[in-house]
């Protein structure tokens, strides 16, 4: 498909062990899709997880990591591109610029930060098509919520918009999906 996702997600072991592993088969799926997967730079956690089974199954992997971070987590883990940026505001500015889909993975608040970004981008309507064209609509996101992982953010939404917090008065579209299998049709959408 070459299309770039956007992959957020943990760079900690997460305590259940399922996330890891569905990060694995991710990776594995989106290489095999044709896909880029597009991600943080880290080899620790889910974001070494997803990086290197998408590049063990022969897909693309494009790390976008600030330089402040060491050399040991930068170099340690093969990628096709790495991009070196000052700060992880730059980081996401470039992630939302480049990618076509969103797609957060269980992780912490860094991952809450990153999904929020692009949510705030296309409620503000500044997602942009690669020829700088705006997206009314935005660029598509979802929350893989296996176990129910994001459902107190949902719910957080939705009081949100029961206050009247949101324009629309609706809270922003955010795809909740449940299973891999739910997120290629998603993705493949």
């Amino acid at each position: 498909m070459n299309r770039k996702i956007a992959i957020f997600c943990g760079s900690s072991v997460p305590h259940n062990m399922e996330y890891l592993i569905a990060a694995r088969e991710l990776g594995s799926l989106l290489a095999r899709n044709g896909d880029t997967v597009v991600y943080g730079g880290s080899n620790l956690g889910l974001m070494g997880e997803i990086s290197g089974a998408a590049m063990k199954a022969g897909g693309n992997v494009i790390a976008i990591i600030p330089s402040f971070f060491s050399e040991d987590i930068i170099m340690s883990q093969p990628v096709t591109e790495l991009i070196r940026v000052k700060s992880m505001a730059e980081r996401k500015e470039m992630m939302i610029a480049m990618c076509d889909i969103f797609v957060a993975l269980p992780g912490g608040i860094g991952t809450l930060d990153e999904i929020l970004e692009v949510m705030v981008a296309n409620q503000l309507k500044q997602t942009k098509k690669a020829d700088g064209t705006p997206l009314p609509c935005g660029k598509p996101i979802c929350l893989f919520n296996p176990d129910g992982f994001f459902d107190s953010f949902y719910a957080m939404m939705d009081k949100m918009g029961e206050n009247g917090f949101f324009r629309s008065g609706k809270r922003p579209e955010v795809s909740n999906i449940q299973t891999l299998n739910q997120l290629m049709s998603f993705i493949n959408g």
